[in-house]
């Protein structure tokens, strides 16, 4: 199985029937989509339109023209936000041939994401399930976790009564708690993912 998808598309395209955008407009498209970049990188992705309308200098009315609303933003620029980095990865878990290496690689690295960018939480919630490109990133993430959780336990590396789903609400608890609570030092943040890779130690 291949983690890999084709590039986010850019809803705002159905917005103009597939006609170039005047300079006006597409200096507006790229405005928004800087704006909630910036946005949604420091806040995830229930930031209010309104807060990134007024940032990119436009009204809230022009983000629906252009993209159609939240789910058509969130389709143009998750690709930047998370999902290429999310792609690298799960293929650099692939490619990682000892299989306790491959899952412990895997699980820092998405810890590492997760730290610096909290729309991944937001992609493992589906917080919005009527955006497409979110959905694949979802999906793409359970194909992977399912299959290296299956590559551990045939190996014998990891407890047997460890699955994906519970890395699943172990990442989204991990994900809440840096939204919900201070922020910790990178230090200690990484300190506590070693003891939880620690945990998935045979017993």
């Amino acid at each position: 199985m291949s983690p890999r998808t084709g590039p986010p598309g850019d809803r705002e395209a159905a917005h103009v029937a597939g006609a170039p955008l005047r300079a006006d407009a597409a200096r507006n498209v790229a405005q928004i989509r800087a704006a909630a970049i910036a946005a949604f990188r420091g806040r995830g992705l229930d930031t209010p339109l309104e807060e990134i309308a007024a940032a990119a200098g436009v009204s809230k009315a022009t983000i629906y023209n252009r993209f159609g609303g939240r789910a058509g933003l969130i389709d143009a620029v998750i690709g930047t936000l998370v999902a290429a980095e999310m792609h690298a990865i799960m293929d650099k878990a692939l490619h990682v041939a000892d299989p306790w290496q491959a899952i412990a690689t895997y699980v820092t690295d998405r810890r590492d994401l997760q730290y610096r960018e909290p729309a991944f939480t937001d992609a493992l919630l589906m917080s919005y399930p009527e955006s497409g490109q979110l959905a694949v990133i979802a999906t793409a993430a359970i194909d992977m976790t399912t299959s290296l959780v299956q590559r551990s336990h045939d190996a014998g590396v990891i407890r047997r009564d460890f699955t994906a789903g519970d890395l699943y609400y172990a990442d989204v608890a991990n994900g809440l708690a840096l939204r919900k609570l201070p922020r910790p030092a990178r230090q200690d943040y990484d300190r506590r993912v070693r003891f939880f890779l620690d945990s998935l130690r045979p017993r």
